[in-house]
């Protein structure tokens, strides 16, 4: 999955600024740092310096974890101590292409080393690295990631290696290998650019190519826009390094293909493109997932590469996102052919990245209101969410550790000096170690809502978000380089700016065409602060302030089009329609959509586009009804329970793991108490729990677990509820089952009523299960927090020490039959009296169903939404079907109808097209 990093900026004298005149190398513009000392008067040198170290100090545990439990696999399951090895596990998709049985973690790791001045560290890795990573593994990876992750580590590896050896205390024996290395796996990729187009194929096998019979890649038409054009500063700077041309050569031939299949009335690109045609097969363009470090390439590559055309090409897109995507503080994707359409009403997290990309560019008030709108997230649920909604709902609920956030407060700290970007640095620290700590390193979080762990520390967590973190809270003087002399790769690699004037390739005459843009389109290609803050040190801060409570206070809807800034009237959204009101209906009309009372009291919507006012209002209309059909899946959606948390509270983990865990349909609602249930566990027996437990002196007062299988789920709650269990977990059977793979799990009643079922059940899968089987054995006594939601590891840990206590001798007291409502140490949660925007109903982690799945999906339903079409001859639309409307709104529906022929006007000609490009968004992963 394409990710992102940004560029190191002039600290202190300047910022970095590459010169357009040359060509050929860089200059630095002058600017003033007024600002840049003000950061001291609230933050201490001496607290920075804690914040410092305390970022070494987690480093070491990651990093000393992934040496000791799994090196040499690429990377470390931080929740059950060992290496992930790929094919010994349950694959994760396209997550494991990743992985290439080259120790990824460490050689990803390796300039981190010296930039955290661990210099012996970094020898040592280094020699590891060349005397035991294989590059000739006969296994499929992805281009991309091999790319920036491997090729990329190796390259940032060498250039600090060299400058260590010129240092002349280090490194001494150093003689290239890296480099050569890097060379050898440049060779591995290039069978992958084997296309008519140029744009390489998305997967290679190490050992055997594309396309021979052994390589089993090679038939995949598809690529990323990121993936292609995400090659350009590793492959120019083997080519500088080594003086051959070729790798540079390719990945030039990708970044111009890419840029001719632009729309040329939008300039705009796709997400995907066909490899071999250059069509584009998503039509919906943003700078998040799949198009994110395209965009950074070009720009950085004109820093290291000096070539004009890449700085005319990105300022070209540049101006596009202005127009389009970027309704501040939001990033919106949209069409590219119709750039004023919206084409998704969520975000995903990978965007994160381009406010740093904004300082670079020198736009810094937009990328001030982007990234204070991703910290009220953050602040909200401790992580960013992999995917919110436009109105700040969670609608993808994973947190992979990712850096972009981090990366972007940095730039942003470099460019204004404001402090508050050191609280926002030291906020992400103490989530990290509240949060994201587990004994064996760090954990991904598997569901923010809950704070549930996922057994996974990618490598970038280690190659990147450190490196960001570290340099926040740095001095010039801790460095023992200038960091002024590298630029960042998108995984933090650093590159040398000296790169631009070696091995220069032959000057090509390649005429190209490229948009008359307004001038002031170019005027901030160089940061300069004394232009961008002038006499104003409050700057940041009066940006800011209109946006502290965006998603607490205001809840604001999806973005509206341009013309609201220009007083026009914003179009109708879904979830603001009333059936009653007029002024709803009128507007309906405008679109193009009719509404008709049916006789049994329900409302039908059905749209005709040529029946519209206008092209746009067209549009509109086209919107309002995929809208109400995303609304009606979401709502589907929140029908469902939301996910548990089991968390191991005794020593060692100290509730420092969390396990995603399946909630059931019966027994305690853990939604509605504070505290949940917390208790030691013990294995039930018969271990099924499918008839009277035979072991109740063992299990009484305790949380039994279970094995699944063999009767009912409500029969093993009540059989362990009848022994005197206080809660109970029931274990997946079947052999590898994770939530990491697996969709959440909901445990169903029998049929019958289950009122008599008081105690708390929940499931979790073999994998998350063997975690706490595994802790039994170790531990012999293993206590744990059942919860809609992981509690904080510290002070709300002390006190649920004390009231265990407390209930433990209410227990003692009690008698038998009333011994299961007291020990379960609960307290009703309080009604918060006001609606919270985030913590919202219960939503999939998943994406709704596609529209064209609406009808089998919703067939229970009885409300539906029908989008009627004239196409010039009798054609059936199948219908479009849609949940109950949220309160105070009308139910709509759809039925399939046929329509009389008639013509269309141009608005038409790609409808059909449109309808396509939401049903592939709707089933869009990242």
């Amino acid at each position: 999955m394409p990710r992102k990093a940004a560029d190191m900026n002039r600290a202190v004298g300047g910022m970095m600024c590459p010169s357009r005149g040359s060509g050929r190398h860089l200059t630095f513009c002058l600017t003033v740092a007024l600002l840049l000392v003000r950061g001291e008067a609230f933050m201490s040198r001496e607290e920075k310096l804690r914040l410092r170290n305390q970022v070494l100090e987690m480093f070491d545990h990651a990093y000393s974890n992934y040496m000791d439990h799994a090196y040499p696999a690429d990377e470390l399951m931080p929740l059950t101590c060992r290496g992930r090895v790929r094919g010994q596990e349950p694959s994760r998709g396209d997550v494991d292409d990743a992985l290439g049985k080259f120790s990824l973690t460490l050689v990803d790791t390796l300039d981190t080393l010296v930039l955290l001045n661990k210099t012996k560290e970094f020898e040592d890795a280094a020699r590891k690295v060349i005397n035991d990573v294989q590059l000739d593994n006969d296994i499929v990876v992805s281009v991309f990631e091999t790319n920036i992750r491997v090729l990329g580590g190796l390259l940032g590896g060498h250039s600090v290696a060299i400058m260590l050896k010129e240092k002349g205390e280090f490194m001494q024996w150093y003689n290239d290998e890296l480099l050569e290395m890097a060379k050898e796996l440049g060779y591995k990729l290039l069978p992958a650019f084997n296309t008519t187009s140029g744009l390489p194929y998305p997967r290679v096998n190490l050992k055997f190519g594309v396309q021979s019979p052994e390589a089993r890649t090679g038939t995949e038409t598809d690529t990323c826009t990121a993936c292609a054009g995400t090659l350009i500063l590793e492959f120019a700077a083997l080519s500088r390094f080594t003086g051959m041309a070729i790798f540079e050569e390719y990945a030039r031939k990708a970044l111009d293909f890419l840029w001719e299949k632009r729309q040329r009335s939008s300039n705009l690109v796709g997400v995907t493109i066909n490899i071999h045609t250059g069509d584009w097969v998503r039509k919906d363009s943003g700078v998040g997932a799949g198009i994110d470090s395209y965009y950074e390439y070009l720009l950085k590559a004109y820093v290291l590469l000096g070539d004009d055309s890449f700085l005319e090409r990105f300022n070209t897109h540049y101006d596009a996102i202005m127009r389009y995507i970027s309704q501040p503080p939001l990033l919106l994707d949209v069409h590219i052919h119709k750039p004023m359409l919206t084409a998704r009403t969520w975000m995903d997290s990978l965007l994160a990245f381009f406010p740093g990309l904004q300082v670079l560019k020198g736009d810094i008030r937009p990328a001030i209101e982007t990234h204070e709108m991703l910290y009220q997230v953050i602040k909200k649920h401790n992580f960013l969410p992999e995917a919110f909604t436009t109105d700040f709902r969670v609608h993808w609920a994973q947190h992979p550790l990712r850096p972009e956030f981090a990366e972007s407060t940095y730039f942003l700290y470099k460019a204004t000096g404001d402090p508050y970007y050191l609280e926002v640095g030291k906020t992400l620290i103490d989530n990290l170690n509240k949060y994201a700590r587990v004994p064996c390193g760090f954990a991904a979080v598997k569901d923010v809502r809950t704070g549930s762990h996922e057994d996974r520390m990618d490598s970038f967590f280690l190659a990147e978000m450190f490196k960001y973190l570290y340099l926040l809270f740095s001095e010039k003087d801790n460095l023992i380089f200038d960091i002024e002399d590298y630029i960042f790769t998108t995984e933090a690699h650093l590159l040398p700016l000296w790169l631009s004037t070696a091995n220069q390739p032959a000057k090509k005459n390649v005429t190209t065409e490229y948009t008359e843009l307004d001038d002031n389109n170019f005027d901030w290609s160089c940061p300069n602060a004394q232009i961008l803050f002038p006499n104003d040190p409050m700057y940041a801060q009066s940006i800011r302030e209109p946006l502290k409570n965006v998603v607490d206070n205001n809840c604001p809807k999806s973005a509206v089009r341009v013309e609201e800034s220009s007083g026009l009237k914003p179009p109708l959204r879904a979830r603001d329609f009333m059936a009653s009101n007029p002024d709803h209906l009128d507007l309906l009309k405008k679109m193009g959509v009719s509404l008709i009372h049916l006789k049994d009291g329900r409302v039908q919507l059905v749209q005709h586009a040529n029946q519209a006012a206008s092209s746009m209002d067209a549009e509109d209309g086209l919107r309002f009804m995929q809208e109400m059909i995303e609304l009606s899946s979401q709502q589907q959606k929140e029908q469902q329970l939301p996910p548990r948390a089991v968390q191991i509270v005794s020593h060692p983990f100290f509730g420092r793991v969390v396990l995603t865990a399946g909630p059931a349909q019966f027994g305690m609602d853990l939604s509605k108490y504070l505290i949940g249930a917390r208790g030691f566990v013990a294995a039930g027996e018969p271990d099924n729990g499918c008839s009277e437990m035979t072991n109740p002196d063992v299990i009484k007062g305790r949380i039994a677990l279970i094995q699944r299988g063999e009767c009912m789920f409500a029969e093993k709650a009540r059989n362990i509820q009848k022994a005197g269990a206080v809660g109970g977990i029931v274990i997946d059977d079947n052999e590898g089952s994770s939530s990491d793979t697996a969709p959440l799990f909901q445990m169903a009643g029998d049929g019958k009523n289950t009122d008599d079922i008081i105690i708390p059940m929940l499931f979790l899968f073999n994998k998350e299960g063997k975690i706490i089987l595994d802790a039994i054995k170790e531990y012999k006594e293993v206590e744990v927090l059942l919860s809609d939601k992981a509690k904080d590891r510290d002070l709300e840990m002390e006190n649920l020490e004390q009231k265990s206590s407390e209930n433990e001798s209410q227990n003692q007291r009690s008698e038998e039959a009333a011994s299961i409502s007291q020990s379960l140490s609960l307290s009703r949660q309080e009604d918060p009296g006001e609606e919270n925007c985030l913590d919202t109903s219960p939503m999939d982690t998943s994406l709704p169903a596609p529209v064209d799945q609406a009808e089998e999906s919703l067939s229970n339903q009885d409300s539906f939404i029908e989008k009627g079409t004239e196409t010039g001859k009798k054609d059936p639309e199948p219908a479009k079907k849609a949940n109950t409307l949220p309160q105070g709104q009308s139910e709509t529906e759809t039925s399939t109808r046929n329509k009389k022929a008639q013509p269309l006007d141009s608005i038409l000609s790609d409808w059909k097209e449109d309808i396509e490009a939401f049903e592939i968004m709707e089933n869009d992963e990242l």
